[in-house]
């Protein structure tokens, strides 16, 4: 899709950030109520480690709305992309989400779409909503809504059980044995807290054993970092993935 010779001065376009989350599905369907789907457009950022459960989850959903998913990808795994910047992720600071996420999808934005026609959609809801001036500037020239921030509002539950009363299986690590919050990186996101890290480990120590492996091998090139912080007696220091599983398991 090109934007030059395609579109009349009266076309605005429709851009849902579509994750594979249960967020953007619901910013579709609010988008596709209010605007119909006839120049809505779903925006996927591909970091390469998802969740197979997610592409199926994708894929059906933006069938349901008579779409196809606009992919677009760096090339690298968020573990690739730290070692080329010679930094680890960790709750704080992440580059992955604006080199892998951010940048590609902007480029492909630059190419295709005017920033005078076109409107991005955002799936943050309520319990996030001190995210929204920010993500609207980061994304300037381009206009940003977040039609989850309207009335009714809506948990993640209250999503997950709209999504399942379309006959619509949600994602897999929304629901048992994951029952995670967040369907991003298969469970193993860099911004992701102790907790969810601890439950990874048990559910899925193959995964696990890699990301703990890819900690290890960035730690010999940069030294004592880590994803994790461990912040027991009133002290902060890193908590390698490695150590977790011997105290988790031990």
């Amino acid at each position: 899709m090109t934007s030059t010779g395609t579109t009349s001065t009266t076309e605005v376009w429709h851009v849902v950030q579509w994750s594979g989350g249960i967020g953007s599905w619901a910013t579709a369907q609010r988008v596709a109520a209010a605007h119909g789907t006839d120049r809505m457009i779903l925006l996927f950022a591909d970091v390469l480690v998802e969740h197979p459960d997610l592409y199926r989850f994708s894929r059906q959903a933006a069938a349901r709305l008579g779409l196809g998913v606009t992919r677009v990808c760096d090339g690298r795994t968020p573990f690739e992309l730290f070692s080329d910047v010679r930094f680890l992720g960790n709750n704080r600071i992440a580059p992955c989400s604006r080199i892998l996420k951010q940048l590609p999808a902007r480029r492909w934005l630059e190419a295709e779409l005017p920033p005078d026609r076109t409107v991005l959609y955002v799936g943050i809801d309520s319990f996030e909503k001190h995210r929204a001036p920010a993500i609207a500037k980061g994304w300037r020239p381009w206009r940003v809504e977040f039609p989850l921030l309207q009335r009714p509002h809506l948990t993640k539950d209250d999503m997950l059980a709209w999504a399942t009363s379309l006959r619509l299986r949600p994602p897999a690590l929304y629901v048992p044995p994951y029952n995670l919050r967040h369907n991003n990186c298969g469970g193993f996101c860099v911004r992701a807290g102790i907790r969810q890290w601890t439950r990874m480990l048990t559910v899925d120590p193959d995964g696990f054993a890699e990301a703990e492996a890819a900690e290890a091998r960035m730690r010999d090139q940069l030294g004592d970092v880590a994803i994790l912080r461990d912040r027991r007696d009133g002290r902060s220091r890193p908590l390698p993935l490695a150590e977790l599983r011997h105290r988790t398991t031990a």
